[in-house]
């Protein structure tokens, strides 16, 4: 059956009108499930926290993809020709559950202030501490590094070691991290000890040490942590820190 061409054009019109508001309709929907994608990224990125060191300007998130909580930021820096060079600005993460019971286990009662036995009991335990350095100081090398952690580790080593020196045990904890490598400003090395006395050194990521030693992880929390702190207000901080896991239990951060 035939059709004249009048008819046919507004047959094609109507099926045209028709058909137009599904494919708005369809069009809006896809645009709200967009932003509703958008506004869940934005609070994701909300939730991550991060706390500045005044020293520097360098950032540190306040919990770590792995759990461990920031309980302190503090500096590095080295006085040459009557200047103080800052070298590098850190941030001491803790499994602070295992911190927690460790030391309601150990410390009586809820002191007012940190205690030096508070202290000594985290040097000497085997909860997991990392110590994640940013590089401030931009012509720094890894031979520097080893200079510096061979003076400071070194004296460490000597105090928990009953006097005794070795030298073979600092220069391990660089391993295979050549000296002319360069870290520019910006950096990372994190040093971990890790349950079971292992001490972990990964340099821009990669892995370049893993050393099972009590007196190296003694010695080494011991270089922020203990009698001759490389930055007493770190150490003072992470103290603090340690009081609120007395007082209040674990922080959800």
């Amino acid at each position: 059956m035939s059709m004249n061409p009048k008819a046919a054009d507004e047959l094609e019109s109507k099926s045209s009108a028709a058909s137009e508001p599904e494919i708005q309709t369809t069009g809006e929907v896809k645009s709200v499930k967009v932003e509703e994608k958008e506004t869940v990224a934005d609070k994701d990125e909300e939730q991550v926290g991060m706390e500045i060191d005044p020293n520097t300007g360098t950032s540190f998130p306040v919990k770590l993809e792995d759990g461990k909580q920031l309980n302190c930021v503090g500096l590095r820096k080295k006085s040459m020709l009557g200047f103080d060079i800052k070298i590098y600005s850190f941030g001491m993460y803790a499994d602070n559950e295992k911190l927690r019971d460790l030391l309601k286990s150990s410390v009586g009662g809820s002191p007012e202030k940190p205690v030096e036995q508070m202290y000594q009991k985290v040097i000497d335990s085997d909860v997991e501490i990392m110590v994640r350095l940013v590089i401030v100081f931009s012509s720094l090398t890894m031979g520097m590094v080893r200079i510096n952690l061979d003076k400071g580790l070194g004296a460490a080593i000597k105090k928990f070691g009953g006097g005794k020196e070795n030298e073979g045990l600092t220069r391990r904890i660089m391993g295979e991290a050549t000296d002319d490598i360069k870290l520019t400003s910006g950096s990372v090395i994190e040093i971990s000890r890790l349950p079971g006395y292992t001490l972990q050194t990964k340099v821009k990521g990669d892995l370049v040490s893993k050393i099972e030693s009590e007196l190296l992880c003694r010695a080494y929390i011991y270089m922020y942590l203990g009698d001759d702190a490389l930055d007493k207000d770190a150490k003072d901080k992470f103290g603090t820190s340690m009081l609120k896991l007395l007082w209040s239990g674990v922080q959800k951060l």
